[in-house]
């Protein structure tokens, strides 16, 4: 039995790493599912999701010995899935791992059972949320709001989770679409 490929997917500011951490928690118990850690050349104390930070060069040396299972740039950001989710998957353990729109295909194409989870926010909503944490300058946000407005997923296998109004509410249909699919 192999296990399921979760893709999350969504506009920077979108809510992803607080529906990942939502369902981590409800999950904690659960051997069903894996949360894997993203290697970012970011700050450790940077903000946003917990993950493994990396400076351009490590990133580089990752990936030339084979220890990422796929990577990507984004926001002058090198991201990276480690390898060791191939290890989880042929377990029959799902992998739920926050990605680019940009590595979908290669994805899809590289594993068997990808289901992509694309996390979708009103624009005033998105707006409000960049502002609120405090990551980006002004340029940026603008940037990202104009990319959120063109933002589509398409494909088999795509999940639509609607993150406008209460955590709570956007967490508990996470859930249930990973629930749902896994079984």
């Amino acid at each position: 039995m192999y296990g399921q490929l979760f893709l999350v997917v969504g506009p920077s500011g979108a809510g992803k790493d607080s529906l990942l951490d939502g369902a981590k928690a409800h999950f904690e118990k659960s051997a069903q599912f894996h949360f894997p850690r993203r290697y970012i050349t970011r700050a450790k104390d940077a903000g946003g999701e917990d993950h493994c930070a990396v400076s351009d060069d490590e990133f580089d040396q990752l990936k030339s010995q084979g220890k990422l299972a796929f990577y990507w740039g984004a926001h002058d950001l090198k991201y990276g899935v480690p390898v060791e989710i191939n290890e989880q998957l042929e377990k029959g353990i799902d992998v739920v791992v926050n990605v680019s729109r940009g590595v979908i295909d290669f994805v899809r194409e590289s594993y068997d059972d990808v289901i992509v989870i694309s996390v979708n926010v009103s624009l005033d909503v998105l707006e409000k949320r960049l502002r609120a944490r405090k990551r980006e300058c002004e340029n940026d946000i603008v940037n990202r709001l104009r990319r959120a407005e063109n933002y589509s997923v398409n494909g088999e296998n795509v999940i639509e989770i609607y993150n406008n109004g209460a955590l709570d509410e956007a967490v508990d249909g996470f859930i249930q679409a990973l629930s749902k699919e896994s079984a």
